[in-house]
């Protein structure tokens, strides 16, 4: 982001994860409790960063797997005659689709209940950088009444 801005910036989705980056704002004068809120929200962003890039590896692993086993049970190969990539219909696509979340499950509900955590302290801390803010300015505008 250019030296003048203010605000934080979002990038392009990561190749792996899906996820837009974010380049997060650093005021010149950031408090402590605004730094622990900004670096709460980087690790956040690292954590999901980490785990949907290792679901969506292992997801297309997993799936060109049971592509190859399924038109190898059937006597076909990965490419057609003209080369085109050989497909699946979504009936058995569906089948592969469930049994990877159902093997998942126990993954997704503890990666879901970290989530949960990290964006309730995430909630708190916004909540007491704008409590800190709005007393900031509340004295600033009573002191400039009173002069």
């Amino acid at each position: 982001p250019p030296a003048h801005s203010h605000s934080d910036w979002i990038g392009p989705p990561d190749r792996h994860s899906n996820l837009r980056p974010v380049i997060f704002y650093v005021p010149p004068e950031e408090s402590a409790l605004e730094r622990r809120l900004r670096e709460a929200r980087q690790e956040n962003q690292a954590s999901n960063q980490r785990f949907w890039a290792q679901h969506n590896r292992t997801f297309r692993q997993e799936k060109e797997e049971f592509i190859y086993s399924r038109l190898k049970a059937k006597g076909l190969e990965m490419r057609d005659e003209s080369g085109q990539k050989a497909t699946l219909n979504a009936e058995e696509m569906a089948d592969f689709y469930k049994d990877f979340l159902s093997k998942n499950f126990k993954k997704h509900l503890q990666y879901n209940r970290d989530w949960y955590k990290r964006n309730f302290r995430i909630t708190f801390l916004m909540g007491q950088v704008a409590l800190v803010r709005a007393l900031r300015w509340l004295r600033w505008r009573k002191k400039n009444v009173e002069q």
